[in-house]
């Protein structure tokens, strides 16, 4: 019977993480985790004009943040692999570059995973630049911490399980099993309740994201850091399967997280004419106006003041709020003034006419002007 608590270098979970090819430095591990980023960032060169063009035709940031992380983490993979793959990882430097390129991945990797839950659970309403920058600091703030207390044990204390004998160097063992096992599971609790947050009470307090495919999301991501909490507890205590169940689930992480990320939250918006409304709803807003985030305000906005002739004076703010989580193609909506129904045009450009019904069945027509004040008498029956 084979003993399963005996992990050597010949063991073949072991063995991919540092098997080279013949007369080469090149290591299998980097190479097949290369191959799937390249093929993404291929991908992403191929659409790179009709994104551009597609976030230009959009006034919401947030498509743009996406964009941008998509992008800086797979050139990051890309970088670390192609770097790993040249230098030698049994001198000191070598070892030692490997490792921090490893950190840095994962510091972005993780930054990206807390901001898109955080504009979908906790800021999702948000949508100016500011807002989003803040978002992006605390995070990184977080991801920080998170990766500076893996590399003090990646550097400090390695995890003997990734130590090759047979060329004297460690290979990356993400901080420790132990350290892995606890923070796959707080991060696999994290998203669980996520998932669940739809049918709890909180349901009817918070903006919780309306598409099915985020909920999907955070499932994979639950389901991913458990099979892996479940790896590294193996691993901890040297349970063959474990260095398997990890390398599984390493590789599915650093090959596919990205691209579920533009799977999710950009392919349909890249996709669509006119551009769909993203997982969450949002208020856009002027970056100076930052104190007024709390404020929930719809699609187009009016305010009214009476002067002593009975007149009404409405203020069309759609400019300055915007909101992709409605269809603005709808047909539009009847306003009623002391009895008479106007029936409001979507258009404000000069010339185009409107059609307002009095009280007693006649109507009257009027023309919007390029001022965004409209000025409607009240019709006294």
């Amino acid at each position: 019977m084979p003993n399963w608590t005996n992990i050597t270098d010949e063991t073949f979970c072991k063995k991919v993480l540092y098997l080279e090819i013949d007369h080469t430095r090149v290591r299998i591990w980097d190479l097949i985790i290369l191959i799937p980023n390249v093929l993404f960032l291929v991908f992403l060169l191929v659409r790179l004009r009709r994104a551009r063009v597609k976030l230009r035709q959009t006034s919401s940031p947030i498509f743009s943040t996406f964009f941008g992380l998509v992008w800086v983490n797979t050139s990051i993979s890309i970088v670390r692999c192609v770097v790993s793959m040249t230098v030698n990882a049994a001198v000191p430097i070598g070892d030692y570059a490997d490792k921090i390129l490893w950190l840095i991945l994962r510091f972005f990797l993780l930054s990206t995973e807390m901001s898109v839950v955080i504009f979908g659970l906790a800021f999702g309403h948000l949508d100016s630049r500011t807002s989003i920058l803040r978002v992006l600091i605390w995070t990184s703030l977080i991801s920080m911490l998170y990766s500076g207390i893996q590399g003090a044990l990646e550097f400090v204390k390695p995890d003997n399980s990734f130590h090759i004998d047979s060329k004297n160097y460690d290979l990356f063992g993400h901080g420790g099993m132990l350290f892995w096992f606890i923070s796959s599971i707080f991060f696999s609790v994290i998203y669980t309740v996520i998932v669940f947050l739809p049918w709890t009470p909180l349901a009817d307090r918070l903006a919780l994201p309306t598409k099915k495919s985020f909920y999907f999301y955070c499932l994979f991501l639950a389901f991913l850091n458990l099979v892996q909490a479940i790896g590294s507890g193996l691993l901890f205590y040297t349970v063959q399967p474990g260095m398997c169940i990890v390398d599984l689930t390493t590789y599915i992480y650093f090959t596919l997280f990205t691209p579920l990320v533009y799977r999710t939250f950009l392919c349909d918006f890249f996709g669509s004419t006119p551009p769909p409304s993203i997982l969450f709803s949002y208020k856009a807003q002027q970056d100076e106006l930052a104190e007024d985030d709390n404020v929930s305000l719809p699609q187009h906005s009016y305010s009214s003041t009476k002067t002593d002739s009975d007149m009404y004076i409405f203020h069309a703010n759609s400019s300055m709020y915007d909101s992709t989580h409605f269809d603005s193609h709808g047909s539009p909506a009847p306003v009623s003034i002391n009895g008479s129904n106007m029936l409001q045009s979507q258009s404000h450009h000069e010339g185009i006419p409107s059609v307002v019904t009095h009280s007693d069945g006649s109507t009257s027509h009027h023309r919007h002007h390029s001022d965004p004040v409209m000025v409607a008498a009240s019709v006294h029956t």
